[in-house]
């Protein structure tokens, strides 16, 4: 398993951090964990494209975990061929209704898909790229998720519970991936969720959202739907996890001195590795040892 941060952000514009996006390779599959603004850019820079992705993976409609996955759709459909399958897309309730909405005959993209499907020069591209015609319209294979559901593919498997974050408007997964003897528990966005914990029980790597410091949420609300930095160190501890990484990180959290205080205070919590998540960072599958010095 080799894990890749896309993006380590949150909503807000930035040049350092892509909103959320999480890279799994595994078993000869591209499994992509959220795509949100700017994570398409990233995949590039990781050295992939749309067509070595195999499968697209919600945690929720929240804009900023889904909105580069309209690329890639988009483009992943029109490099194809016609030798590659079509890619798999899960998410919760309303994935299926976003993709309809986005590439189905009646879609946001209808007019582009039949003129790509249907024009001439199109057509000619499709062939030159070793497609025979007709060009069939994209019809990724999606399936909603709901708590306790599992999905498979080569050599791994996924479960998923639900977390709290925007119900009662969307549904909100978290996720445990299991293979190659590794696991990895990513929490999408979410507050502290019992649930969540007994998932990633005993993980290799946690991600988990980190969008502020403890004690400075505005109201009960935010703290139930969004982590701080204190309660994912709980949750790492309680779970005995060996990684937690830190995402979902909001420039506030990032200033230098600042950063390194709040990882300290979280040590104090957890025991295991803390990593402050970062944009194209490869995360380690198990605690780092410092490099031995030949003098």
């Amino acid at each position: 398993m080799k894990i890749t941060v896309l993006g380590s952000g949150t909503p807000s514009p930035s040049l350092e951090r892509a909103s959320s996006g999480y890279m799994v390779e595994i078993g000869g599959d591209v499994i992509l964990l959220d795509h949100g603004p700017g994570a398409y850019q990233r995949l590039l820079e990781a050295g992939k494209q749309p067509l070595d992705v195999s499968h697209l993976v919600f945690s929720h409609l929240h804009y900023d975990h889904c909105l580069d996955g309209v690329r890639l759709l988009l483009t992943r459909w029109d490099q194809n061929n016609g030798s590659h399958p079509e890619i798999q897309v899960f998410g919760p309730e309303g994935t299926a209704r976003l993709c309809d909405r986005l590439i189905g005959k009646d879609g946001a993209f209808a007019a582009d898909l039949t003129a790509r499907t249907e024009h001439q020069p199109s057509l000619e591209t499709y062939v030159l790229r070793g497609g025979t015609p007709p060009r069939p319209w994209p019809e990724p294979v999606v399936q909603e998720l709901a708590a306790g559901d599992s999905i498979g593919g080569h050599d791994w498997r996924l479960r998923c519970v639900e977390v709290p974050h925007a119900q009662p408007y969307l549904s909100c997964l978290g996720y445990r991936l299991d293979g190659d003897g590794v696991s990895l528990a990513y929490s999408g966005d979410a507050g502290p969720s019992a649930a969540f914990t007994r998932l990633a029980e005993g993980v290799d790597v946690m991600i988990h959202m980190c969008h502020q410091i403890s004690g400075t949420a505005p109201g009960p609300e935010w703290r139930r739907g969004a982590a701080g930095h204190l309660e994912i160190a709980r949750i790492a501890a309680e779970a005995q996890i060996k990684i937690l990484v830190a995402s979902h990180i909001p420039s506030q959290m990032d200033a230098p001195g600042l950063r390194e205080g709040l990882i300290a205070e979280m040590a104090e919590l957890f025991d295991g590795t803390i990593v402050w998540a970062e944009d194209g960072m490869v995360v380690p599958l198990a605690p780092p040892r410092p490099a031995s010095h030949v003098g």
